[in-house]
């Protein structure tokens, strides 16, 4: 009976140990080609999130993907909104290809880029002032997402893109919304995406709001920006694609070998650490000790 009981200790331990990776990292939504498409309808921060090393990280990991960014700068998810109801063609598209070459064209609609390609998902993401604002998300989100489900079939996977607070000594007028604080900012950041992920619409919430806070608290410090708000072009965007790539592949980034040029060793360590703790714990602060 001991031997018996041993047995299923030992089967439901092995059962227990074989599906462990697939709860902790689920697996990333990729069409029957292999190759994972996302599309953000965004802004500079979505630029600063997706364009730069998200696809590098993938070809690290024998993964396949299309990137695209719909771009308009500044743009709140009302001017989105307007653009649908118009089928304005004001976006710039800037497209990473397969073979991670880069194209952009002018002057495209959102109902363009949605056909453009077969999307797995799309992004949604607010202007970074109105970030931890939820009543100015609420007011616009469900009319853009209706708009790409009714246009877009099968229906991809959404998911919401968490932007980051501004830096301590930011200029950027919309800081007042947060009372010049960077703790504020990312507090009301963190509320927002909550309350958004609540609506039910999305898959994911890209935490690289939290990933940028997380290595602000390293040896980094503040200064994960270029201008007070643009992240750093290089560990700062490097931090926002390892977030991206965790999330979006179910992969510890932390395994992954790429590392941008101009970064150092000890800045990815502390990128990769402080997206995964992020993935890990989106709404809240990890120190990273590095």
């Amino acid at each position: 009976m001991k031997k018996e009981h041993t047995m299923i200790k030992n089967s439901l331990l092995f059962f227990f140990l074989l599906i462990v990776p697939f709860l902790v990292f689920p697996q990333a939504a990729v069409s029957a080609d292999g190759v994972l498409r996302v599309l953000a309808i965004g802004n500079s921060f979505s630029e600063d999130g997706i364009e730069n090393y998200l696809h590098e990280l993938a070809t690290a990991s024998n993964k396949k993907i299309v990137i695209g960014n719909l771009y308009i700068g500044g743009a709140p998810l009302s001017l989105h909104v307007n653009n649908v109801r118009a089928d304005a063609h004001d976006y710039s598209y800037r497209k990473v290809l397969l073979d991670g070459s880069k194209k952009t064209r002018k002057d495209v609609s959102i109902a363009e880029a949605l056909q453009d390609e077969d999307w797995d998902y799309i992004s949604f993401q607010q202007a970074s002032p109105l970030s931890g604002q939820y009543p100015s998300i609420a007011e616009s989100l469900p009319e853009l997402v209706k708009y790409v489900r009714d246009k877009v079939a099968p229906a991809p996977s959404f998911v919401y893109h968490q932007t980051w607070a501004y830096q301590k000594d930011s200029k950027h007028e919309g800081f007042k919304n947060y009372h010049n604080e960077q703790s504020e900012m990312y507090q009301a950041i963190v509320d927002a995406s909550k309350s958004v992920k609540q609506l039910g619409y999305f898959k994911k919430i890209i935490p690289a709001g939290t990933a940028i806070q997380n290595g602000r608290s390293s040896s980094i410090g503040d200064n994960y920006t270029r201008d007070g708000y643009h992240l750093q072009l290089d560990y700062g965007r490097f931090t926002a694609a390892c977030t991206w790539f965790e999330e979006l592949f179910g992969e510890d980034v932390r395994k992954n070998s790429y590392k941008p040029a101009n970064v150092t060793d000890l800045q990815a360590r502390i990128a990769k650490r402080a997206a995964h703790a992020a993935v890990r714990k989106p709404f809240k602060i990890t120190k990273i000790k590095l």
